[in-house]
């Protein structure tokens, strides 16, 4: 495989101008760059005799509200070229050309075509999305160089010609972070997003709160983060030492985050731990916990991490939600739900009495109650709910999304209850595991996910029907962050698997090829290179020491 960050941008590669660069241009595509670098792989890919060059005349027409938003867009994406690539009306040579068409079932809502000739580029599309993603392959097209500062400046650029359809195959392609044992400060969240959406990501599940830390400010009620966020996973389990280790997110910075992450397509799903996980909160506020001997001098010496099933904590929980919906316009928000301890609401006697005034039998029912009344009220205010399998148990709530990852029965059973899912075992797509079992990498919570195996995940379940098939959203990974305390660490866990993640979320099925995708993400790791993302290298861990210095 060539060396892409020289590719096309040397100066030696483009001393001879006309006919003759332009044969050399298309020869260095047609012979040396086979399979293309494209990760995801599209749906349908020809290769023509003739490709484009990128120059200092190069010109972008947009045709249409949408496209102007997006050429606004491919001409921030391509600033490292210095090119000026300048609006136009017309004509179409020498262009690059986004075009907004009719709806059709070939394109659907994320699909696109694009076509690279010897004159001209055509994007086309029947959203503004599509349009985006037909960027992000067209950007693939060009050498790496071009996505990062390092950049050497070329007067051309070579793109070999082509012609694509394409469109998703799942339409939740997602990644979560884990804020709360960890913090990532904004500008982190930023740049995970960019890349995210480089690889036609979608879904950006914002895991805000659990038993570390509270991190998004909520006015209402301003110890969530004057008490609740100040403690990681490193030292919440002890007293408070005066000192703020970590970190939140005022309303602001979310604000800021949800617009940036609009303009690249992404949904971001914010997640609210309930009714386990929940040591930030009721350390910030006690009435919120279950106690049977509520008298502690330290504050964050719960006794129980769940929260308890009073009519006031779920109407604290609403006010929360008001504020959270304000804030993000997803459809979904996800509550948590996972790993609730059922044994301190057996042993509390006020809980108990709870339970027997609503005539539940057991605590699995207890948790769907709690479950059931934030569903109606996300419901009554247009939202879904989303929540980890656990609440499956003790019945599903009405409006009710699961998200399987304690293997795949609870995506099996949502959707055969005609529910919807999305797919995250813990046996493919947990990225906090280890991803080599070499000596020297860095800590990980357990576990072995190497890259082939992200990579060969199936999500759609034999054991569904076709009908049931349809309830498969798509596909999620986790960046669980008890071991992961830096953001360097975090991008060493996130990628290259999450490049596998992006084509097994994107392509169709059939055209999935393990050894094609290995040579494609040679291309794919040199355009993580200029961004100076810090993945892991295919062929070596890298020692701690140097992932969180």
């Amino acid at each position: 495989m060539p060396d892409f960050r020289r590719g096309l941008t040397g100066q030696d590669d483009v001393v001879h101008a006309g006919g003759m660069l332009f044969l050399a241009v298309a020869a260095f595509f047609q012979m040396e760059l086979r399979p293309l670098p494209l990760v995801p792989w599209p749906v349908h890919v020809e290769m023509k005799e003739k490709g484009f060059i990128l120059n200092s005349s190069t010109k972008v027409i947009a045709l249409g509200r949408d496209a102007r938003e997006n050429a606004d867009y491919l001409r921030h994406a391509l600033r490292f070229t210095k090119l000026p690539l300048k609006s136009s009306a017309g004509p179409t040579s020498d262009a690059i050309v986004l075009r907004i068409v009719k709806p059709e079932v070939a394109l659907g809502n994320e699909g696109y075509r694009l076509s690279v000739g010897n004159s001209d580029v055509n994007i086309e599309a029947a959203t503004s999305a599509g349009l985006f993603y037909g960027i992000q392959t067209f950007r693939q097209l060009l050498s790496p160089s071009t996505y990062g500062t390092a950049a050497v400046q070329s007067p051309t650029y070579g793109v070999p010609g082509v012609e694509i359809l394409d469109r998703p195959r799942f339409g939740w392609r997602g990644m979560m972070l884990d804020v709360s044992r960890h913090f990532f400060p904004k500008e982190e969240i930023l740049k995970l997003l960019d890349t995210m959406a480089e690889h036609k990501l979608n879904h950006f599940h914002w895991h805000l709160t659990d038993e570390p830390g509270w991190r998004i400010e909520i006015k209402r009620y301003p110890n969530l983060t004057k008490v609740g966020s100040l403690q990681n996973y490193d030292t919440f389990r002890k007293p408070p030492d005066g000192q703020n280790h970590s970190g939140f997110y005022t309303q602001r910075e979310i604000r800021e985050v949800v617009a940036y992450a609009k303009k690249l397509h992404i949904t971001i799903v914010p997640e609210i731990e309930m009714p386990g996980h929940s040591v930030a909160a009721i350390a910030s506020y006690h009435e919120l916990g279950v106690w049977n001997n509520p008298s502690k001098p330290n504050p964050w010496a719960v006794e129980s991490s769940n929260l308890n099933t009073e009519d006031s904590t779920i109407r604290f929980y609403e006010n929360v939600l008001d504020e959270v919906m304000k804030l993000f316009p997803s459809t979904w928000i996800h509550v948590g739900g996972d790993e609730v301890d059922k044994g301190p609401w057996k042993r509390n006697r006020r809980t108990q009495e709870l339970k027997k005034r609503r005539n539940l039998t057991d605590e699995d029912q207890l948790q769907s109650w709690f479950m059931r009344q934030i569903d109606a009220y996300l419901t009554a205010h247009g939202r879904r709910l989303i929540g980890w399998d656990e609440i499956l148990e003790g019945g599903l709530a009405q409006g009710a999304t699961v998200m399987s990852w304690r293997g795949i029965n609870g995506g099996i059973a949502a959707a055969r209850a005609g529910h919807d899912a999305v797919m995250s075992p813990t046996s493919n797509m947990y990225f906090d595991f280890y991803q080599s079992r070499q000596p020297g990498e860095p800590k990980a919570i357990g576990g072995y996910l190497p890259l082939e195996t992200v990579y060969k995940y199936e999500p759609i379940p034999d054991a569904l029907n076709a009908d049931e098939a349809n309830h498969i959203l798509g596909v999620q990974a986790n960046i669980w962050a008890e071991y992961i305390p830096t953001s360097s660490h975090m991008e060493y866990m996130a990628w290259p698997r999450g490049c596998a993640l992006a084509e097994l979320a994107w392509s169709p099925k059939e055209s999935r090829n393990w050894p094609s995708f290995l040579e494609r993400l040679k291309g794919d790791l040199l355009r993580l290179d200029a961004e100076g993302m810090n993945y892991r290298k295919l062929d070596k861990p890298i020692p701690r020491t140097e992932i969180d210095r």
